[in-house]
């Protein structure tokens, strides 16, 4: 049987949490698992090895070759050490690079995918119960060059090994215990899910929780890669597959940070095909300019978006030249609410306006997909609105018997 067990950069910032951590993996060990350890840079900023102070040392914080090589050493030395510290406990161990591991990415420096996983240099050490330490967040490109996943990659580098592995468990070890209902920092009464879909995962870290990697998630949603998310104080948390059932419509609220919503209006244009060759290049524009565009809507009105950050001007520079009116609004927030149940379930968009009402916090915009409707708010009301929707939906109780 095989584990992967991924710490992230808070579980190993300090001597006292890698000795927590080793004993996880010691736990993992006399439960007859063959153990690879994943491993994130310790600590975060200010530490010296932390991504952030090494992005620091990149000028304009570049998405280069040379600035891959540099922000993966971060992982490389916590990998080092965590792997001689299992040795002086005991535990054999041997620390590698992603490259090492045979994790395979593309070339797109700062953000790469992950082609495929090459497992023989793990399994030749895993069949001599050598517990694999690898660098997270880090690959190697066709060619040979060092790329770096993204921020949080580290996670998506623990799914995509137990993946290619076939383990039996993949733990995602953090500082707080597993998936929650909502962001306690802003909602006091949020818990733990126990349970919860690889599709619910993935959307609420799309739409803003910042549990589980994103592209980590969505990876194991597409290979259908169960996984668990625990604390590593408690080793307590949430598994994430396919066999959740909830009994509820909503399993968890996320709330985004500032957005700027887009609204593109036709104006005069008249002629079908003027219209759409029109629309076309509108898309053009903001796909050339590295715009990335949410909660697009299209009908016969015209066209609205959502964008990162507060970029009315931007907008406005992009497509004032295009005969189209547009219309734009910052200091938006994105207020998402998912759940396998509401796929059966009707109302829940219903409930959720009745929320928002009920809090006098106004809708801007709306969109929904098979398991999340997402709706934008004004961002000072983003926290009430939070709140209110959270408690909408009874979030703050355990889930109901079937």
């Amino acid at each position: 049987m095989i584990a992967v067990l991924k710490f992230g950069g808070t579980s190993l910032a300090t001597a006292e949490q890698r000795a927590l951590a080793r004993e996880r993996v010691a736990e993992a060990r006399r439960d007859g698992y063959k153990v690879v350890a994943v491993v994130s840079a310790m600590g975060r900023a200010p530490a010296p090895y932390a991504t952030d102070s090494l992005l620091e040392m990149v000028p304009g914080h570049a998405r280069t070759q040379n600035a891959d090589l540099l922000l993966a050493t971060g992982e490389t030395i916590s990998a080092a050490v965590f792997a001689a510290e299992l040795e002086a406990d005991g535990m054999p161990a041997i620390a590698l690079t992603g490259a090492q591991a045979g994790i395979v990415t593309d070339e797109r420096f700062g953000d790469a995918t992950i082609l495929r996983v090459e497992t023989q240099a793990l399994r030749d050490l895993l069949e001599r119960w050598i517990i694999p330490v690898v660098a997270g967040f880090q690959g190697e490109s066709e060619r040979g060059a060092t790329v770096t996943l993204g921020r949080g990659g580290t996670d998506l580098s623990a799914v995509a090994i137990g993946h290619a592995l076939g383990a039996e468990r993949i733990d995602v070890y953090t500082d707080v215990s597993g998936v929650m209902t909502a962001d306690p920092r802003r909602v006091p009464q949020a818990r733990t899910i126990q349970t919860a879909t690889l599709e619910e995962v993935s959307e609420l870290a799309q739409h803003g929780a910042k549990v589980m990697h994103a592209k980590a998630a969505e990876y194991a949603r597409r290979t259908q890669t169960a996984y668990r998310i625990a604390g590593l104080a408690t080793d307590c948390g949430t598994l994430v597959d396919e066999r959740a059932d909830h009994h509820r419509p909503v399993t968890g609220v996320a709330l985004s940070g500032r957005l700027t919503w887009s609204r593109v209006i036709r104006g005069d244009i008249e002629n079908p095909t003027k219209r759409m060759e029109t629309e076309l290049e509108m898309f053009r524009r903001l796909a050339g300019a590295g715009v990335s565009i949410d909660q697009v809507t299209i009908n016969q009105a015209g066209v609205a978006f959502v964008v990162d950050g507060d970029r009315g001007n931007e907008m406005r520079a992009l497509l004032g030249d295009l005969n189209l009116a547009v219309r734009v609004r910052e200091g938006c927030a994105k207020l998402s609410v998912v759940g396998n149940g509401m796929r059966e379930e009707p109302g829940v968009i219903y409930e959720l306006v009745c929320a928002l009402a009920d809090t006098n916090v106004e809708i801007i915009h709306c969109t929904d997909s098979n398991v999340t409707v997402s709706v934008l708010v004004p961002a000072q009301d983003g926290e009430r609105a939070e709140e209110a929707v959270h408690r909408r939906f009874h979030l703050d109780v355990g889930d109901p018997v079937a």
